[in-house]
């Protein structure tokens, strides 16, 4: 588990960097984007899912905002 504290103004613009980053690390195998969340650093226990991360007909997961409207697409398709 890494945590890295960033500044920004709501969960919206968290959300919108965490999935910023989650993109730009896709290629690290160690990586497991399906499980990122964010919290405000005085409320930690309180985690905001970034991604869908349901599992998918062929096994592959939602790649999705979590909460998203409409169906679910798999990783490899544009969100």
């Amino acid at each position: 588990m890494i945590h890295l504290p960033v500044a920004v103004v709501d969960l919206a613009g968290a959300l919108e960097l965490a999935r910023a980053l989650a993109r730009s690390l896709t290629t690290t195998s160690q990586i497991d984007v399906g499980g990122i969340t964010v919290s405000a650093e005085d409320a930690q226990h309180v985690r905001h899912w970034v991604f869908c991360d349901r599992i998918m007909p062929d096994r592959r997961r939602c790649a999705r905002p979590a909460d998203h409207d409409g169906p679910c697409l798999p990783v490899d398709d544009p969100c």
